[in-house]
């Protein structure tokens, strides 16, 4: 058989080359879409002294070298640009937002890539429930760029212009699952699996040795919910259990949920948004317990942005802020079914 042409060969780009000028269709709409409601870009390093703190994400690390052989320092390249992103919004920046290459390491499938594009948005003093409509107008400008009515995807049809389905966790459970979610849950940061297990069991998806309560609720969501969410129009997925958002507050009216919604079409998880946690006290509490969590189960740790946690302790504004996968949304404009279509080339030996 012949060798598969490497993607700069003139035949491997043209195949892309449709996929690539949607890309730059969309990239304008959504530029134009926050010059319009007044944020700024902004362009924040890619190397940090944390790379981010979420306990599952694998990390690049680098040194940084001084001009004496002996003035080295361990940093990394970030997963997200949140924690830079939010010192911007300490020094006075009420609405911004940033395109940026970000690098996750042992990630790689259709819908991951190592390095990729990431949208990531912040609007001091407004809930996070304001990023919902951010994001209908976002997807729903986006479509238009690239002419499409319908997104298609792994066989699943979604129609980004009529009204978007929001759904808590809890009752996404209920309704896919069978399982009455939160009474298996007792607001702590690390739950007691043995309830949610026997749940979980009972309808098919078993656990494995040593799982966590989270653990089981990615498995059944893996198994059972995901493939439906945005399946006919795009999901809101709210109202996250605390323990499964360590960046957002607790809700007032009920402080086992967190602000924190996902946003999905046709089964693909485009974004994440909180309601932002500014406690620096219990932002460190949280930092130590997932780099504690990190320690079981990677025997690694990274270290904690001192810098971020001084920036909320000089006051950050109560804020809203949200990741979007750029990609995964070209993907759905393009009609592409995989990652590497629509990149202009993707990471040598990825």
């Amino acid at each position: 058989m012949p060798a598969v042409p490497p993607p700069w060969h003139p035949e491997s780009f043209a195949r892309r080359r449709p996929n690539l000028a949607v890309r730059g269709r969309v990239l304008g709409a959504l530029r134009r879409f926050f010059e319009e409601n007044a944020f700024v870009e902004v362009d924040t390093p890619a190397l940090q002294v944390s790379p981010g703190m979420e306990p599952h994400l694998q990390a690049f690390a680098t040194d940084l070298q001084g001009p004496h052989p002996d003035d080295r320092r361990r940093l990394y390249l970030h997963t997200s640009p949140e924690f830079a992103m939010k010192k911007l919004l300490v020094a006075g920046v009420p609405r911004l937002y940033q395109i940026a290459h970000v690098y996750r390491n042992g990630e790689r499938s259709g819908t991951h890539s190592p390095e990729f594009s990431m949208l990531e948005w912040y609007r001091a003093g407004e809930g996070y429930r304001a990023l919902i409509q951010d994001c209908e107008d976002l997807v729903r400008a986006a479509a238009v760029a690239a002419g499409r009515n319908v997104f298609h995807f792994r066989g699943m049809a979604c129609d980004p212009f009529k009204p978007w389905r929001v759904l808590s966790v809890q009752d996404a459970f209920l309704e896919y699952a069978g399982i009455d979610l939160l009474a298996t849950f007792d607001g702590s940061h690390d739950p007691d699996p043995a309830a949610l297990a026997a749940e979980a069991d009972r309808i098919g998806v078993h656990p494995h040795a040593g799982d966590r309560w989270e653990d089981i609720v990615f498995r059944i969501m893996f198994d059972r919910i995901e493939p439906h969410l945005g399946e006919g129009v795009p999901c809101v997925l709210t109202d996250y259990p605390v323990c499964m958002a360590a960046l957002s507050r607790p809700k007032p009216e009920d402080p086992r949920l967190a602000e924190r919604f996902e946003l999905y079409a046709c089964g693909l998880e485009l974004a994440n948004a909180f309601g932002e946690l500014t406690d620096p006290t219990a932002q460190r509490a949280r930092f130590e317990a997932d780099m504690d969590l990190k320690q079981r189960l990677y025997g690694e740790r990274f270290p904690v942005d001192e810098d971020f946690l001084a920036a909320l302790e000089h006051g950050m504004p109560e804020s809203s802020g949200i990741a979007l996968g750029f990609d995964r949304l070209v993907m759905l404009c393009s009609g592409a079914e995989s990652i590497d279509e629509v990149l202009w080339l993707r990471v040598a030996g990825a």
